[in-house]
C-alpha cells in the first residue's frame, strides 16, 4: 500500500505542479496586458513593475487554488481511468476510496498551507502592493488612520457618545458629549459635556467638563470641572483607530479585533464579519473539491459516462466559485448572516461531494 500511495501522490503532485505554473503563466499575462499600461502611465519602473507583480502572486495562488486541485484530480483520474490502471488497483483487492485516501490528506495540507498563506504572506503582500502602487507609483499621500471625526459610539450600559474629533498622534478629543438613557422611559437620565479630554495614564483627562442628572424630566444635579480625572468615559484610544486597510491586507487576529472596534462604536461590520471567516472556510475548499473527481477513476474506460462526469466536475466547481461571491455579496448587504454567508457554500458543496462521492465503484 505504501507504494500505491506514493505513486498516487506523486501522479497528483506532478500533475498539480504543472497546472498551477500554468494557471500563474496565464493570469500574470492577462494582468499584465489589463494593467501594464497604466502602471507605466502613473510612472512605475520596471522593477517597481515587477514587484507589482511578484506581490500578486499570493492573491492568484489562494484564488485559483481550487480550481487547480479539481483539475489535477480530473486530469490525474482521467489518466488512471484511461490506462486501465483503476482496474489494476481493484484487481489487487484495494478499493479507490481507499487507494485515493492520501489525495484527502495532500486536500488537508494544501487547505492549511493556503490559511497560513492568508494569514501571514497574503496581507504583508497586498499591504505592501497598494504602498507601492498607491505611494511609490503614483505619489499619493499614505492614508492615515490615526484621525477621525464625528463619531458615534453606544456603551455597555445604555451610554451614548458623540466624539467631534479624534487625534491618535496625540491621545486627544475634542467636543465629548455623552448621554445615559433609560430605555424604559426614553427619558435622559445624565448627560457629560467637555470641550477636549487627553490621555494620561491610563485615563482620560476631562477639560471644561459638565456633569448634569435628571429625574422624570427635571434636572437634579450639576457639577462643573475645569479639569477632572473621574472615569466618566468607558472608551480607549485603540477603539478610535479606523484601520484603512483592506480585509486582504489583515491577518485574522488583526481583522478580529477592527470588528471588535467596529461593534463598539455602532457601525455595521457585516463586510468584514464575512470576510473573517472566509479566512478559514475558503481554503477548506481545497479538501472538498477532491469529492468531485474520484468517481472519474471508477468510471469504465469504454463508457462515455467519464467525459461526462469530468464536465460536470468542471461545472461544479465554477458554480462553488459562483456561488461563493453570490453569498458574500449577500452577506456584505446583511440579507445573509454573516457567518452563514462564509460557510453555507462550504456546507452545500460538501454534501453535493459526498454524493459524488457514492458514484465511485467499490
Amino acid at each position: 500500500m505504501r507504494k500505491l500511495d506514493k505513486y498516487i501522490i506523486s501522479e497528483f503532485l506532478r500533475t498539480f505542479l504543472i497546472i498551477f505554473f500554468s494557471f500563474a503563466a496565464v493570469f500574470i499575462v492577462i494582468d499584465v496586458i489589463d494593467n501594464l499600461p497604466k502602471l507605466l502611465r502613473a510612472g512605475a519602473s520596471f522593477d517597481q513593475a515587477l514587484l507589482y507583480y511578484l506581490l500578486r502572486l499570493p492573491y492568484l495562488i489562494v484564488l485559483t487554488s481550487p480550481v487547480t486541485v479539481l483539475l489535477s484530480g480530473l486530469f490525474m483520474m482521467n489518466s488512471l481511468a484511461k490506462h486501465n490502471e483503476s482496474v489494476a488497483i481493484r484487481a489487487a483487492g484495494v478499493s479507490i476510496k481507499r487507494a485515493m485516501l492520501p489525495l484527502f490528506g495532500i486536500g488537508l495540507v494544501i487547505s492549511i498551507a493556503l490559511a497560513l498563506m492568508g494569514e501571514y504572506l497574503l496581507p504583508y503582500a497586498e499591504s505592501t502592493r497598494s504602498v507601492l502602487y498607491n505611494v511609490k507609483i503614483k505619489g499619493e499621500q499614505p492614508d492615515d488612520q490615526m484621525l477621525k471625526s464625528r463619531i458615534h459610539y453606544q456603551g455597555t450600559e445604555n451610554d451614548f457618545y458623540y466624539f467631534g474629533f479624534f487625534d491618535g498622534y496625540k491621545n486627544t478629543i475634542r467636543i465629548i458629549d455623552k448621554s445615559t438613557i433609560d430605555l424604559e422611559t426614553k427619558e435622559i437620565t445624565e448627560r457629560i459635556t467637555a470641550v477636549s479630554a487627553y490621555w494620561q495614564e491610563d485615563k482620560w483627562i476631562l477639560q471644561d467638563c459638565e456633569i448634569r442628572r435628571f429625574v422624570a424630566g427635571k434636572q437634579v444635579y450639576a457639577m462643573h470641572y475645569i479639569e477632572t480625572d473621574l472615569p466618566l468615559l468607558n472608551v480607549v484610544p485603540e477603539d478610535f483607530v479606523r484601520i484603512t486597510k483592506k480585509t486582504l491586507s489583515l491577518n485574522f487576529w488583526e481583522l478580529k479585533a477592527y470588528i471588535a472596534r467596529l461593534q463598539k462604536l455602532g457601525e455595521d461590520a457585516s463586510r468584514e464579519i464575512v470576510d473573517l471567516h472566509m479566512k478559514i472556510s475558503y481554503p477548506l475548499t481545497n479538501l472538498i473539491v477532491i469529492f468531485f473527481f474520484i468517481p472519474i477513476a471508477t468510471s469504465n474506460t469504454r463508457s462515455k459516462g467519464r467525459g461526462w462526469i469530468f464536465m460536470l466536475g468542471l461545472v461544479v466547481c465554477f458554480s462553488y466559485l459562483i456561488v461563493v461571491r453570490i453569498s458574500q455579496s449577500l452577506g456584505y448587504n446583511s440579507i445573509l448572516p454573516p457567518v452563514w454567508a462564509a460557510w453555507a457554500p462550504n456546507l452545500l458543496f460538501l454534501v453535493l461531494g459526498f454524493g459524488f462521492l457514492k458514484k465511485a465503484e467499490i
